[in-house]
């Protein structure tokens, strides 16, 4: 009788372990939903690449400030394929004009909210936008 429960205590914890882990990996809390940060700069690099697409920005905010690597977190490949995005979306050493959730603990990163590629004024979301409501 010992040993059924004995493994289905274990079975529960490394569930549950295995849950928190996940629920903590996709946590957005380390970045401030409520501010936005303005970024100007070169793409250094992007990285289309699970479970997230990151972008490497050498920028500064146009509100003042020394040039610095930002560290931008989107998406997967996968949601951002399906809203319209591809690995050539960005390119190295496209300018751009980056609107960030930037991290609580102040240092060069965020979480992707919109780029405008300065070149050609095209517009990058994250967000699925319904045929019908494109201009």
């Amino acid at each position: 009788m010992k040993r059924p429960i004995a493994a289905l205590a274990l079975t529960a914890l490394v569930a549950l372990t295995s849950a928190t882990a996940a629920f903590a990996h996709h946590s957005f809390a380390m970045y401030d939903g409520t501010k936005e940060v303005t970024l100007k700069g070169a793409v250094k690099s992007f990285q289309w690449t699970n479970p997230h697409v990151i972008i490497w920005l050498m920028g500064a905010p146009v509100t003042g400030g020394a040039p610095q690597i930002w560290t931008i977190e989107l998406t997967s490949p996968g949601n951002l394929t399906r809203i319209g995005w591809t690995r050539k979306s960005l390119n190295v050493g496209d300018e751009v004009e980056v609107q960030i959730s930037p991290l609580r603990d102040g240092q060069a990163g965020g979480s992707f909210r919109t780029a405008k590629l300065l070149a050609t004024g095209q517009v990058l979301t994250a967000k699925w936008v319904p045929p019908s409501a494109k201009p």
